[in-house]
């Protein structure tokens, strides 16, 4: 069971988040919570930033006569928010990402909706030159309030084995 505090002195703990290698099972489904309902300021600076000049995403005139008939919240800006929410379950702890494959974007995601995300481990394996660390993959789904699923991806990371993050080594 992962741990969520961790003593630092007498009578003194400190939050922790994420998990270390040996933590994983295949199998295991987090739900990350909190949820986030996503705003017209998301979908237009992240829109912005990025330098996307789809009026799909920011013009409300354009995508009113869209198929969608409204402003359609950036497909990265959905990815990017479920890899977020996943954060704190999945690799917290984690050295690197390794990649990511298979993103589907199967329903679309509109200003208003609240997201919310499920990761299932799929693998984990030893790293073969990190005796340190090892490689877990994870699928993760962002899901509507309503369960409609609208982002899948598999994701691969280096997490530290216990005792040996970042956390263990630095006093902060």
């Amino acid at each position: 069971m992962v741990q969520n505090v961790k003593q630092v002195g007498p009578h003194t703990f400190r939050e922790t988040f994420g998990r270390y290698f040996e933590d994983f099972e295949v199998g295991h489904i987090y739900q990350h919570r909190p949820g986030r309902t996503i705003s017209e300021v998301d979908n237009t600076w992240f829109t912005l930033l990025t330098m996307n000049t789809h009026p799909l995403h920011f013009d409300a005139e354009y995508a009113k006569a869209s198929e969608f008939g409204k402003v359609l919240v950036n497909s990265a800006f959905t990815v990017s928010l479920v890899v977020g929410m996943s954060v704190s379950d999945v690799s917290q702890k984690a050295i690197a990402n390794l990649g990511w494959k298979e993103i589907k974007l199967p329903a679309p995601v509109f200003v208003g909706d609240t997201l919310y995300a499920e990761s299932e481990v799929l693998g984990k394996r030893e790293s073969a030159s990190r005796p340190t660390a090892g490689i877990v993959t994870v699928r993760t789904w962002g899901k509507k309030s309503d369960g409609t699923v609208v982002c899948e991806f598999d994701r691969n990371m280096l997490i530290p084995k216990r005792g040996h993050g970042v956390e263990d080594k630095v006093a902060y």
